[in-house]
């Protein structure tokens, strides 16, 4: 019997983009990885949880910083190679910068240029 992580493609690495949008807003807040126990975890906790492909395991998005996403929603592309989870960004900071979302660099005459602030200092947040 196929189920439904059957039909999902993911990589020769057994991994598959995820890109986490906050449902309220549409903004995209980060894009991570995710193995197929992150995507069914994900499924069944009803909480984000990605596959850290630097410490080569899950990780439960918020577990340190009580920043996590709960879910609204899981999508997958017309290809079935990439996930869109639409979230209720808990804490108001996607980002491990302290950020609301990842995405606060912008391209301007040739340079990256920040345009979102810092809410809260990754020292507050993770006690560094």
């Amino acid at each position: 019997m196929t189920t439904w992580l059957d039909q999902v493609r993911f990589s020769t690495e057994g991994l598959i983009p995820a890109i986490a949008q906050e449902a309220s807003t549409g903004q995209v807040l980060m894009v991570a990885w995710m193995n197929r126990e992150a995507l069914q975890l994900t499924a069944a906790e009803g909480y984000a949880v990605y596959w850290s492909r630097s410490r080569q395991q899950l990780w439960r998005k918020g577990e340190e910083s009580g920043h996590r996403q709960r879910i609204v929603e899981i999508r997958l592309d017309c290809d079935a190679d990439v996930v869109l989870l639409r979230v209720e960004q808990h804490g108001g900071i996607a980002c491990h910068t302290g950020r609301h979302h990842c995405f606060f660099r912008v391209l301007r005459d040739g340079r990256w240029e920040t345009v979102e602030p810092v809410l809260k200092s990754p020292a507050a947040i993770y006690g560094e």
